[in-house]
């Protein structure tokens, strides 16, 4: 599937080494008005180049719109996109041709298809989130209007064995996520990141990490029961994400050494509300928003792509090693956190728009 969403929905297309990636953005509300600076720096977040812990690859990704809107506002009609890919060093790949990379895509992909892109992984590439992060930026102005006061963030939360501490998950804000080039609010720990990227860069390895993301201000009633329910249509979206390898909301996987007693979240009326005085729910409960701010994680497996020897074999069965040429980010998850952000608004825009 190429395609996300029930009543607002994406489909992507393109690949690494092709000429354009780009997507078609349907459902999307009438009477928005396109911010172009916000898109632009959306796209400049996920953009490879951007710092010296991502890949050296130098694209504008500059958005070119080609329907949908009238005078930078969005009609009603198909938003259709494109991005075109400029910086391809399609040679690099050459020696991938005939042998597949250990734990990438390349020999699954030819198992399915019988034929593979393997110039820079083609549309197993990390490169085909660019178009999630216009359409997720798209999502976030159409909140503006439909959802004032949603407030969405996502950061780093762990590279290697470096980590935050989740009880500080919600005091972090967009503006300390920004002030650093691993993207992780904890001021102490951001330099040690960084270190460790640029350790495993010159050693020719990769390291993996986690994105949390935090949504406060959601009003509670979004979201549908059992096969729909708004965290799995959120863990859906983020196991979408080339390299992510697991999802967790609230306590997640704390939660099965919980008792009862310790992980249900007492309720008390406030202000007139019905509050939940903890939130080891995540903000979810029964597939449906309950008021209180969402909280999940997602995590990321190394690169696979690495400069170091591996064992591999050929399209033909023979046994044979590979070591990887070209630009590669030794971790994925700070240029993953836009990503993140930008599903998330996808799936609550689409969420709030089924239940209306």
């Amino acid at each position: 599937m190429n395609t996300i969403g029930h009543i607002l929905t994406l489909t992507t297309f393109g690949e690494s080494h092709g000429p354009a990636i780009g997507g078609v953005l349907d459902g999307f509300p009438s009477g928005i008005e396109v911010d172009a600076e916000f898109i632009r720096t959306c796209m400049q977040r996920r953009r490879p180049g951007q710092s010296t812990v991502t890949t050296g690859r130098q694209e504008k990704d500059e958005v070119e719109f080609l329907s949908g809107l009238l005078d930078g506002v969005s009609t009603g009609a198909p938003i259709a996109f494109i991005i075109r890919n400029s910086d391809q060093h399609s040679s690099d790949y050459d020696e991938l041709k005939d042998l597949f990379r250990p734990s990438h895509a390349d020999y699954a992909w030819e198992q399915r298809y019988g034929i593979r892109d393997w110039r820079g992984g083609g549309r197993s590439s990390a490169r085909v989130t660019a178009p999630i992060c216009v359409a997720g930026a798209m999502a976030q102005l159409a909140m503006r209007k439909l959802l004032p006061g949603v407030e969405i963030t996502a950061f780093t939360s762990q590279i290697g064995p470096y980590s935050t501490n989740p009880a500080k998950d919600m005091e972090y804000t967009a503006s300390m996520v920004e002030t650093n080039a691993v993207r992780c609010p904890d001021e102490e720990l951001a330099p040690q990141m960084e270190a460790l990227i640029h350790d495993l860069r010159k050693e020719q390895d990769s390291v993996g990490g986690c994105v949390t993301c935090t949504v406060k201000g959601l009003p509670a009633g979004i979201g549908n029961p059992v096969f729909d329910k708004l965290e799995a249509t959120l863990a859906a979206a983020m196991l979408g994400i080339n390299a992510a390898k697991g999802f967790e909301y609230g306590d997640g996987f704390a939660s099965a050494s919980q008792r009862g007693s310790e992980h249900n979240d007492a309720l008390r009326m406030q202000n007139g509300q019905v509050t939940a005085l903890t939130n080891h729910s995540g903000g979810i409960q029964g597939g449906i928003s309950n008021g209180q701010p969402l909280r999940f994680r997602v995590a990321f497996k190394p690169t696979p792509t690495i400069g170091r020897e591996q064992l591999t074999v050929t399209r033909s069965g023979q046994d044979t090693t590979v070591a990887a040429k070209g630009r590669h980010d030794p971790c994925v998850v700070p240029r993953a956190v836009p990503v993140v952000e930008s599903l998330t608004a996808l799936v609550l825009l689409d969420q709030y728009l089924s239940s209306k």
